[in-house]
């Protein structure tokens, strides 16, 4: 802006050039000016007294790496400031008088106000429903209604035991709670609230009350509630339709500020209507603040308003800002202004700011003195070798890599090619001192006078040069790469090996493990897998759909048979890797020409296998399979009445393709029935949702495979007799010695995974099959969901009535409600959100809301086919389809294992007879989760048996030599 006028204490500054009312404004300003100026020198009388020094406005910090949001306090030297989250938590500030300090809250996200009540009693709200309190010594997470979803974005209270909380999810669907001294609670919003054009009411950003006992709340479109008895909101007309962002006030006096491109500042006192007040040619306003005669506001490019008589004018501070808005604006009680912000006009929310007017106070510096250097980047000790010295050597590069994966973004098809190619390196590594088996890649024949000592030091160095180029972040960026490399090195020199050692001619050990790993590097640069750009898609595929905004309440589906992306606010990845947010992209799409171990013979479709028909949206089943994946979400709900026997006796022996099976009748190994294993059905499907989803820190499903296989081989049950060998298995053979198990069983189970990532994804790529989270939204919005009482209603005026079950729905009477599970709670390891009645177009599945739904096409589900297969690998290997003893365990403890939310709250123990068993657990584990219908998880499993017969048939004729004529 122009020239501005700055406070009454100071020089008026003159623009040329001004309109009417601007002129009529500086005539009044210096009308006070003047009278000021006359009351000072009246008071200062003939006596020696200096008049107090004029107040001056300076930056006390700039350039913050997190945008400041908000800023409160009790008196000019208790000032708290809090902001964004750019990695370290969120930016809180105290200022005690003397200098700043960061203070630690052991949060994550982003933190939008602030409201101190006393010096040890502070309210701070923000990202996942989170209000947090300060006690003079820490901040305290409260237990509050909020779901992860939303955010609150205001705090106001009069007292301990009065305060109110405003929030949104994502602009939209606004809520107010109220603190009784006890607990948070939810209070109604009006009934006759207006909707917007998506459906939905506007959200909530901040809330004040008036020493009347009248509180104000306002929003988006235009919104302003008010309550004259701290319970009940009335809607207020406002007559602007522009997003409202503060409310604040002193006395009966009320001011809200807000705007788009232009500001709005609306006026009020009592009960009286609201005035428009704003000043001519101002942009958007987002602070204001008021104590007895003064007021002051804040907004965009830095813009600072002062009020005089009835008008708002600019000030000048001269501060030179260079930031997109000052957010908020405070008052303390001994007459200071302060005022924070940064670019906090879009998602960035950095460059930070603080500003001040009144007595000089010292600055704040986030980084004093010189910068540390960068820490060197070590792998922790007990990633270095996490299998241990007692397993084979085989088993430790397996274990490394798994966890590598677990650091690294979920990419199925990725991870699958990495673990076969690692396997398929540690085999020719072994096969090359055998003098039968073939190699896969490299089939050299070497001896040595300690072959155990050279098979350990050829695989060490095949494996090291296949994961030292895969991990490479100088070639593809990958989360945790460097870690990883760390891990890879700090291995090679544990095991007195020289990582540094490229040497590669030669009969030793280390030159063949380096032919062998550079080999298969080279011979796979060009498999289809396009690593050298970072497996980007090769295939030119474009959507069929717009994107569906996860935020939003309306879903544009033109070709509902079809796979839609979907556009999240924040994202990260299934393991909880930040990523880009926006619209996801496809994740393998050229997967489907990846070079396989033992597929054969691909279709003109360019498919190895037939799946058979695709579910299609025309299909007269749809509704039933939609249904069936709201009714497997609802039963997540935690009710200790509703029980099942997930034993073996009683669950799974399922025909391929089915899950018609009831068990079965006894342990075949103990020849007795299996004992009851009765748990909530809420626990169960939430354990078997989460633990199948590879979830945080996954090492996703081939890997979690591998977990498994690892699992069998270490049980005390288990002999290493290959097929199933008579004479092995009733001890008149030896068992062969662990490494060679080890070998073949990562050969045959990784050359599994790898081929069905490669028909999984290329039948995704074929047909594009929809995800439950479009079909159930689409159908709700077009009243196509078939109603089922008790699970899927339409909203009525009887049921949304006061006391209904549908009475928090009441502004969307006609539309279709869900009994599910409306997100995860803001806090996910104390709160457990309960199964309740949303809107169908806000339906979710059982997931991160970070996540949501994978990058890829439904049909066929990768966790079915990748299972299967694996099963089928590890039932040959075993010649018996089931675990050790009969039966394989997975153990969740109660209140300790979920991490969508807390629970479960009782021990659950997974149990499965046997692989396939399992194997069918991942796959209806995908419908709880509310990732797939039900074709997705059949189809996936017909086809996995398929993959998992051709890889073991393939790994034996390496095993037995009759590979190579």
């Amino acid at each position: 802006m122009n020239a501005l006028i700055v406070d009454p204490l100071s020089q008026l500054a003159r623009p040329p050039a001004l309109g009417p009312r601007r002129r009529a404004i500086d005539a009044a300003v210096a009308r006070t000016l003047g009278l000021l100026i006359s009351l000072l020198l009246l008071s200062c009388g003939t006596g020696s007294e200096q008049p107090p020094p004029t107040p001056t406005w300076s930056i006390v910090s700039s350039g913050l790496d997190e945008g400041l949001l908000s800023i409160s306090g009790t008196a000019a030297d208790d000032v708290w400031a809090v902001g964004a989250d750019q990695g370290r938590g969120p930016l809180v500030l105290h200022y005690d008088g003397t200098s700043w300090s960061r203070i630690g809250t052991g949060h994550r996200g982003h933190l939008w106000w602030a409201h101190a009540l006393a010096p040890d009693d502070v309210f701070v709200g923000g990202a996942s429903g989170a209000i947090l309190r300060w006690d003079g010594s820490a901040f305290a997470r409260m237990d509050t209604p909020g779901l992860g979803r939303q955010t609150v974005y205001g705090i106001w209270g009069s007292s301990p035991d009065r305060v109110y909380a405003v929030g949104s999810f994502a602009g939209r669907a606004g809520f107010i709670w109220r603190w009784d001294g006890t607990t948070w609670r939810v209070l109604e919003i009006p009934r006759d609230i207006p909707l917007a054009p998506n459906g939905d009411y506007p959200g909530f950003f901040k809330v004040w009350g008036d020493d009347a006992g009248r509180v104000w709340v306002v929003g988006g479109r235009g919104l302003v509630l008010r309550s004259d008895d701290g319970e009940t909101f009335d809607v207020v007309e406002s007559g602007v339709e522009s997003t409202l962002f503060t409310v604040a006030g002193d006395g009966d006096r009320v001011v809200i500020v807000g705007g788009a491109s232009n500001g709005t500042l609306l006026e009020g006192h009592s009960g009286a209507a609201l005035v428009d007040r704003t000043p001519e040619f101002v942009p958007l306003l987002q602070g204001v603040a008021l104590k007895g005669e003064y007021a002051w506001a804040s907004g965009a490019m830095g813009l600072v308003l002062a009020r005089e008589g009835e008008a708002w004018v600019p000030v000048n501070h001269g501060l030179g800002l260079d930031v997109q808005s000052l957010h908020a604006v405070w008052l303390d009680p001994q007459g200071g202004v302060w005022s924070v912000g940064g670019d906090v006009l879009g998602p960035s929310l950095d460059a930070g700011v603080i500003i001040h007017r009144g007595p000089t106070v010292p600055t704040y510096d986030p980084n004093p003195g010189v910068d540390p250097p960068v820490p060197e980047v070590m792998c922790p000790e007990n990633d270095v070798d996490p299998a241990g010295p007692g397993q084979s050597i085989a088993r430790r590069w397996n274990e490394l890599l798994l966890d590598a994966i677990r650091r690294d973004i979920p990419r199925p098809g990725v991870h699958a090619r990495n673990l076969y190619h690692v396997s398929a390196a540690m085999w020719d590594a072994w096969a090359a001192y055998d003098t039968t088996a073939d190699g896969v890649f490299v089939r050299e024949r070497t001896t040595s006078t300690d072959v155990a000592a050279a098979r350990e030091q050829a695989i060490s160095y095949a494996a090291y040069r296949v994961l030292a180029h895969r991990y490479d972040a100088t070639r593809a960026v990958m989360p945790g790469a460097s870690l990883s490399q760390a891990c890879f090195r700090a291995f090679m020199g544990r095991l007195g090996l020289n990582p540094d050692d490229t040497t590669s001619t030669g009969d030793t050990p280390l030159a063949l493990g380096n032919r062998i790993g550079a080999a298969i590097v080279e011979m796979h640069a060009g498999d289809g897998a396009n690593e050298g750009a970072n497996y980007a898609d090769t295939t030119s595929w474009m959507p069929m759909n717009p994107p569906l905004v996860v935020d939003e309440p309306k879903i544009m589906l033109p070709v509902p048979s079809y796979w839609q992306q979907i556009n999240i606010a924040e994202a990260a990845t299934q393991n909880g890797i930040i990523v880009p947010s926006g619209v996801q992209g496809y994740i393998g799409a050229n997967w489907g020409e990846v070079r396989p171990f033992a597929l054969e013979g691909r279709r003109p479709d360019g498919l190895y296998l037939d799946p058979g028909a695709p579910p299609v949206f025309e299909d007269p089943k749809m509704p039933d399979w939609v249904v069936e994946v709201v009714r497997l979400e609802a039963d997540l709900a935690v009710d200790p009445a509703r029980t099942i026997d997930i034993s073996p006796g009683a669950y799974g022996n399922n025909p391929l393709g089915t899950n018609d099976g009831m068990g079965h009748a006894v342990n075949p190994v103990t020849g007795a029935p299996y004992a009851p294993n009765v748990v909530p059905l809420g626990d169960f499907a939430r354990v078997l949702a989460e633990h199948w989803a590879d979830g945080p820190r996954s090492e996703t499903p081939p890997g979690h495979w591998n977990t498994i296989a690892n699992y069998v081989s270490d049980h005390p049950m288990h002999r290493r007799c290959l097929f199933g060998e008579p004479a092995c298995l009733a001890g008149t053979t030896p068992e062969i010695d662990e490494l060679e198990h080890d070998v073949k069983v990562y050969l045959a189970i990784n050359g599994a995974v790898h081929d069905a990532a490669i028909v999984a994804w290329g039948v995704k790529r074929e047909f594009s099959g929809a995800r439950p989270i479009s079909l159930v939204r689409f159908m709700a919005q077009e009243g196509t969901l078939p109603l089922v009482p008790g699970l899927i209603e339409r909203i009525t005026e009887e049921s949304s009535a006061p006391g209904g079950r549908h009475a928090h729905l009441a502004p969307f009477v006609g539309q279709i409600a869900v009994l599910a599970w409306p997100g995860e709670p803001g806090d996910r390891a104390a709160d457990t959100t309960p199964i309740q009645w949303i809107r169908g177009v806000d339906w979710v599945p059982y997931q991160r809301r970070t996540f949501v739904s994978p990058g890829f096409p439904g049909y066929v589900s990768g966790h079915s086919t990748f299972s299967r297969a694996a099963a089928e690998v590890l039932a040959a290997l075993d010649g018996d389809e089931f675990f050790p003893g009969g039966l394989g365990e997975f153990v969740a403890p109660a209140n300790a294992y979920l991490v969508f939310e807390n629970g479960p709250s009782e021990e659950v123990r997974l149990q499965w007879a046997s692989y396939y068993d399992a194997a069918d657990q991942a796959g209806q584990s995908r419908l709880y989760g509310g990732i797939h219908i039900e074709p997705d998880d059949f189809g996936g499993r017909r086809l996995g048996s398929q993959v998992g017969e051709l890889a073991i048939a393939r790994a034996r004729t390496y095993f037995d030599g009759t590979a190579v004529p």
